[in-house]
This record gives C-alpha cells, sequence and structure tokens, in this order.
C-alpha cells in the first residue's frame, strides 16, 4: 500500500520526467494544488504509455495488444475510482485525488476514450470529429484539472473554457507532430480536409504536398489561438495561482502553434520547442496578466461544446 507522500513523490518524479513544460508551470501552484496535480498528471501519463508502449512520451513502440491494454486501463481506473488499491502507483495516485477534489468516473471515462479512439486506428473524418478527439485526449484532462483547482464540477461555463485549453494544446500539438505520427501511421488531420487538398490517402507528408500541408497546418495553429484566447477568459475564475499557473502554460502552448504557423514549409524540419528563456518569459507575462486579471472578451459562440 502506498502512503500519500510516496505517492506525490512518485508523481513528481513522473511529470519531471514526462513533460518539463508542465512541470515547470505546476510550481507556480499552492502546494496542495501542485501535489493534486501531479497526482493527476500521473494517472494521465501511465494510462498514455500503456495505450502507445511508451516510457513517459517519447519513441512510440508497436502495440500488439491494444485491445487488452485498454481494458486494463479501463479496469484499474474503475478501481482507483471506487477507492481500491490497485497495485499500480499512477492508478492509486488518480484514487487518491478523486477523493480529494470529488472527480468522478465520467470525466474519467471521457479521457480513456480517447485511448479507444486510438486503439481502434480512427481518424477523424470532419473537423466536429477533429474536436471531439481533442475533447477526450486534452479537453477531457483540462476539465479534470479545472475540478483539481477548486472549479465547482457543476460549473459548466468554467469547465467549458478548461475544455477549450485542452483543446488548444492538442491542437498544437497535432500541428507539430504531423510528421511524427505520420511516420507512427497516424493522422489527425480530418479527412473532409485532405480531400480538398486533393491529396491522395497517405500522402500528406510528401514534399510536393508540403505547401498544402502547410495551409492545414495553419488552419489548426488558429484553432489552437481562438481556444487558447477562450480559456484565457475561464482562468479569471481560478485562484491567483491557479491562474498564473494556467496562464504560462497557455501562453508557452500557444507558442509552439505560433512557431509552426511561422515556420511555414518548414515546420517540420525538425521538432519544434519552446526555449528555456522564452518559457521564462511566459511565466513572468503570466503573473502580470494573473494579476490584472482583465483578459480581452471573448465569446464562446462558434467554438465547440463539449455537451
Amino acid at each position: 500500500m502506498h502512503s500519500r507522500t510516496a505517492l506525490v513523490t512518485y508523481a513528481r518524479q513522473s511529470i519531471a520526467k514526462g513533460s518539463k513544460s508542465f512541470a515547470a508551470a505546476s510550481k507556480l501552484f499552492d502546494r496542495t494544488t501542485r501535489e493534486r496535480v501531479w497526482l493527476l498528471y500521473a494517472w494521465c501519463r501511465k494510462c498514455d504509455d500503456m495505450a502507445d508502449g511508451q516510457d513517459h512520451g517519447g519513441q512510440m513502440a508497436a502495440v500488439d495488444d491494444p485491445a487488452a491494454r485498454l481494458s486494463a486501463i479501463r479496469d484499474l481506473t474503475a478501481k482507483a475510482m471506487r477507492g481500491e488499491q490497485t497495485g499500480e502507483a499512477a492508478f492509486d495516485c488518480l484514487s487518491v485525488v478523486a477523493a480529494e477534489c470529488g472527480l468522478t468516473p465520467a470525466m474519467a471515462d471521457a479521457v480513456i476514450e480517447g485511448f479507444a479512439l486510438d486503439a481502434a486506428d480512427w481518424r477523424p473524418r470532419s473537423e466536429n470529429d477533429l474536436y471531439q478527439y481533442c475533447y477526450h485526449v486534452a479537453g477531457a484532462v483540462g476539465v479534470m484539472m479545472a475540478v483539481v483547482m477548486g472549479v465547482d464540477a457543476d460549473d459548466d461555463a468554467t469547465l467549458n473554457r478548461a475544455c477549450d485549453l485542452g483543446l488548444a494544446f492538442q491542437l498544437a500539438n497535432i500541428a507539430r507532430d504531423l510528421e511524427e505520427d505520420d511516420a507512427a501511421a497516424r493522422c489527425y488531420l480530418p479527412v473532409e480536409w485532405i480531400v480538398e487538398m486533393d491529396i491522395p490517402p497517405g500522402q500528406h507528408m510528401k514534399p510536393h504536398y508540403r505547401s498544402r500541408l502547410t495551409q492545414m497546418a495553419k488552419m489548426l495553429c488558429d484553432a489552437s489561438e481562438k481556444y487558447e484566447a477562450s480559456a484565457r477568459v475561464g482562468a479569471t475564475r481560478l485562484p491567483f495561482r491557479a491562474r498564473w499557473a494556467v496562464l504560462a502554460a497557455a501562453g508557452i502552448y500557444g507558442d509552439i502553434a505560433r512557431q509552426v504557423r511561422s515556420a511555414g514549409d518548414h515546420a517540420w524540419d525538425h521538432r519544434i520547442f519552446v526555449s528555456k528563456g522564452a518559457k521564462a518569459k511566459r511565466v513572468a507575462a503570466a503573473f502580470v496578466e494573473a494579476v490584472r486579471n482583465k483578459p480581452e472578451p471573448v465569446s464562446r459562440d462558434g467554438l465547440w461544446t463539449r455537451k
């Protein structure tokens, strides 16, 4: 049986290894919230690794038993949400944070559905399908994180804005990782977009289609920026330190999308990342924004909604 202290230590090590950006942003939270964010991250990271054959992200490995892995994720998560010991530290982390913050099985199931889509080799046909996928793999995590930060589980207006931040993150990731996903035989560009661009199936990374790929990447980045702006409005309803952390993360991930867009046809020459210096500037700017707490008012009209 793992103590809470041991689980927090495990979770801190997990986020430090799996996401330097999130690890840096998490330092801005108060201690209790920071620990809870780590605990939730550890579960998310473990599920992702189990589904993709990874170790804290990185190169994906071929998975020959996706259905069995998904079943294990579901079973261990269900046990964790019932408050039972699972024998897996990451799932016990979920059990602790769920009990402390009131996370529900439905919230966890929404995240797991993203792994189910990948296990089924699913790909989006329409733009709406794309947003549905982004919700399950990132927006639903944003919802859980918001509850961990103190948002009421029934406050749909704020949770929709939290979901928007997850959508912004995932859209930026998809734009940045088009080549990496293609190497793993995955594609998250809507089929309708590819057809409209007159690109044959599976050929979007070929050099002679690069300008068309750049147009689709720009569409992803533009959408990411819209959802980022919406999420900044939702951050006004968070406690100061949580607001600071969220705004820092929004700026850092937003910079990924902005770099992809500005790089144009060269966006996949090397993997785009945000430097330590740029992250530090984003953290400083986020502090000022959090103090002012007066973002540009942005309506959610026309944005995808989880319900």
